[in-house]
């Protein structure tokens, strides 16, 4: 986190405090204001999806400095294009588009690799308290070993409807791909999951 903390420094050249007090500001509205050169708009942009941004390339590349170098881009991206932002989707769904497109460019240049299990547990969010991240890592420990058996695309789907809350045609704006192609892969993913769960002596539905 410091480098994604260090690189928004030195590529945006904005202070790291302020971001806490505009959090009634919609993204929308942000990002006419990065369009217009407010580097606070920037600041608060980032503070709000920096984290989840890097978690979602994190489970794509499966290399914590590539998701890093990678975050980075995809801001320096969206101070860049601000002003292309044509309000057809959520910001989120932008940047989340914007990311997997850089991701699957540094993928095109090695082997996908099955997920490391280890680092996505140790990644915190900034939502939950300390008593809650532990909760949540002991429960969901199962469920991510089974995720990292799934083929990409179906990871890729779960990820961004279960940890991102994207509707069908958000995913499928972001992958590329039409919406039945995207609830293909849902149904297998999530029906390939169940299998997992079950053989651990889980109950899927719960």
């Amino acid at each position: 986190m410091l480098v994604l903390q260090w690189n928004r420094e030195v590529k945006f050249g904005v202070p790291t405090h302020h971001a806490g007090g505009n959090r009634d500001i919609a993204d929308e509205r942000l990002v006419e204001r990065v369009a217009a050169g407010d580097r606070l708009a920037m600041e608060v942009l980032y503070a709000r999806h920096h984290l989840r941004i890097y978690r979602f390339l994190l489970r794509l590349v499966n290399d914590a400095p590539t998701a890093e170098d990678l975050t980075s881009d995809v801001f320096l991206d969206v101070w860049k294009q601000a002003d292309r932002f044509e309000r057809r989707s959520q910001v989120s769904t932008w940047m989340l588009s914007i990311a997997r497109y850089k991701a699957m460019s540094a993928l095109r240049s090695r082997t996908n690799d099955p997920l490391n299990d280890e680092i996505v547990t140790k990644i915190p969010d900034s939502a939950d308290t300390p008593e809650v991240m532990v909760q949540k890592q002991n429960e969901g420990t199962v469920l991510r070993q089974c995720l990292t058996q799934l083929s990409p695309a179906h990871r890729e789907v779960i990820d961004l409807v279960y940890y991102h809350e994207k509707s069908i045609a958000e995913v499928a704006e972001i992958i590329g791909a039409p919406p039945n192609t995207v609830k293909t892969r849902m149904f297998h993913a999530r029906k390939r999951v169940a299998a997992l769960l079950d053989a651990r002596g889980f109950d899927a539905a719960a």
